[in-house]
Formats: C-alpha cells, sequence, structure tokens
C-alpha cells in the first residue's frame, strides 16, 4: 500500500494494454479493487521523452484541452478507501492461459518464510504456454535444505488462490539486480536462467 494521491496529482488506474493509448476515454478506468496500469497527470509530470517519440506515445494519453496522463508502467489498485496498491512493473507481469499473475502480491506470500531473503516471480514458456517460476533467495545462515524449503514454499502458496497455481520454485545463489540500488532484481536475467533450469 503506497497511500493516497498527493494533493494536485489526478491518479488513475486503467486496463492494461501494452499498446499506444492516443486519447483519454473513461471507459478505460478500472473499478475500485480491479488491478490495472497507474496513470497520472499533474504539474510536475513531463509532456514528452526527449527525442524519443514511440516511447512519447506508449506513455502519454492525451486529454482534449486538458493536458495529458503519463503512464507509469506501474500496476496496481485502489481500495475502497482511497489507497493506492503497487503490485509490480507491467513489464513483469506473467501471463499464463489461467490468468495473469503478478509479482509484488506473488512474492509477499513466499517472502513470508523466514529462511527466504527475497524471492522473483518470472514466466517460462513451457508447452504452448508459460509458466510461472518463483526464483528464490535464501536468507543466509538457515540449516533448511532446498527440498524442504520447497515444500514448505509450496504449502503457503497453496494457500491463497493468486500463487496456489506455482508449482516451480527456483533456488538462486545470488540474484543479480541493478548496482546503484541493490533492491532492483533483473528479472530479464533471472527468466533466462530459469528457462534453463525449469524442464
Amino acid at each position: 500500500c503506497v497511500g493516497r494521491p498527493v494533493e494536485g496529482i489526478d491518479v488513475k488506474v486503467i486496463r492494461i494494454s501494452d499498446d499506444p493509448i492516443p486519447s483519454w476515454d473513461g471507459s478505460l478506468e478500472c473499478t475500485t479493487g480491479e488491478i490495472g496500469e497507474i496513470a497520472v497527470r499533474g504539474p510536475w509530470v513531463t509532456p514528452s521523452y526527449f527525442n524519443r517519440p514511440q516511447a512519447t506515445a506508449l506513455a502519454k494519453i492525451n486529454v482534449e484541452g486538458d493536458g495529458f496522463y503519463h503512464r507509469m508502467g506501474d500496476i496496481g489498485y485502489f481500495d475502497d478507501r482511497g489507497r493506492l496498491w503497487f503490485c509490480g512493473r507491467k513489464a513483469h507481469r506473467v501471463v499464463t492461459k489461467f490468468g495473469t499473475l503478478f509479482t509484488i502480491p506473488c512474492e509477499a506470500v513466499f517472502n513470508t518464510h523466514p529462511a527466504v531473503f527475497r524471492t522473483a516471480l518470472v514466466g517460462v514458456p513451457y508447452g504452448g504456454d508459460v509458466r510461472p517460476v518463483i526464483c528464490i533467495e535464501r536468507e543466509p545462515g538457515h540449516a533448511i535444505d532446498d527440498e524442504t524449503l520447497k515444500r514448505e514454499l509450496l504449502e503457503l502458496g497453496s494457500k491463497h488462490p493468486h500463487t496456489a497455481g506455482i508449482r516451480a520454485l527456483l533456488v538462486h545463489p545470488a540474484f543479480p539486480v541493478d548496482i546503484r540500488h541493490n533492491a532492483k532484481i533483473f528479472r530479464e536475467k533471472l527468466a533466462v536462467w530459469a528457462v534453463k533450469k525449469v524442464r
């Protein structure tokens, strides 16, 4: 939960799309509790990317006579108290034939295990579909073996509808991260690694 929008910023949650949205239409907006892409407008929001017209077209939604919305590339939803919840990056969602999974809600379930430092949801092509995989970075100093840890994590996941279908777990020695801030996981690199591990 990231709280309520600050004064002066208009925040909308719109239906997820990877295509440009040239102009604003009220039908784009999600209902309360529905997960979508976060879009903002206000005096601090830049009107375009410098010399990147394609990126600008993908990120900006024109509001006729009243500015524009900027598509954040972040996924989230509003609850019934007007609070905004963050669910991860749009580019990191895992779309399967059974539905779409979002990184933050899924990882939060597995991160509660005391032997887990952090996890990362990735998608792996598998049998004509995409298989959701949870990569695990262990908390140092825990004696539990990998197979026992996986079994306990599967049990944790089975208790929640959005993680019950995740059956592939991989232990990774140390996640690749952005050196500027250790919290940003390079999920794209993890996905390439996971493809080689999932059978």
